[in-house]
């Protein structure tokens, strides 16, 4: 029993560090270099996809015993793509200014291979339950790596968190942060970051075992 609750605990666990979509399966680049350039872009974003990732995860999961395999692809996209027009309208109905600032970004979340590889790859072949942890530690770790991303960027371009001026006026921003190419440069902070850490986890794992052998 123990067991299979910490075996379930881990679908949620691994999409947050050990299988990371943005810093480690580096999925969905799209959406995380192209509207991270504020951390309300990059937090409306990474919600958004959680939300279509899990209702989605639900719906294929629910529905996996009743698509024929030959349709399985179609009927995926259509019920992402279900999902994704409903986000799109909640996003318009609660921000106009918002939804034009992320534009087409919100409808091509229904190519974003993170959500359709989630559901081939995993809602399809496994239960309720565990579809939902998987889906729902995905999209709390994509939208973790996008507000990160987007915090550094707005910090050093805009001088600014959540559109709140940090600094005195005399604070010399980094514009290049704020241009597509700045999310390049985040990603590649992170990604040397992250992957640093992931080495000193191996390393300090590795002693351990040697110790206790």
């Amino acid at each position: 029993m123990l067991g299979k609750e910490v075996s379930t605990t881990d679908e949620f666990v691994k999409g947050l560090w050990r299988e990371n979509p943005v810093f480690v399966q580096v999925l969905g680049m799209c959406p995380a270099l192209a509207v991270s350039n504020t951390a309300i872009n990059a937090l409306t974003m990474g919600l958004a996809t959680t939300f279509v990732l899990l209702m989605s995860g639900i719906c294929v999961s629910a529905l996996r015993n009743f698509i024929p395999r030959e349709a399985r692809i179609v009927s995926f996209i259509c019920i992402i793509a279900s999902f994704v027009t409903a986000v799109d309208y909640i996003i318009q109905a609660i921000s106009l200014e918002l939804s034009r600032s992320l534009g087409a970004f919100i409808a091509l979340i229904v190519v974003n291979c993170l959500i359709l590889g989630r559901a081939e790859a995993f809602a399809s072949k496994n239960k309720l339950t565990r579809s939902v942890l998987d889906a729902l530690g995905m999209g709390v770790g994509f939208t973790v790596a996008l507000l990160w991303i987007g915090v550094v960027r707005e910090i050093l371009g805009s001088g600014s968190l959540f559109g709140v001026a940090l600094f005195p006026d005399g604070f010399q921003t980094w514009t290049v942060m704020v241009l597509p190419s700045g999310g390049f440069f985040a990603m590649a902070m992170w990604l040397l970051l992250v992957n640093w850490l992931k080495e000193r986890q191996a390393r300090a794992e590795k002693l351990t075992q040697e110790a206790t052998s």
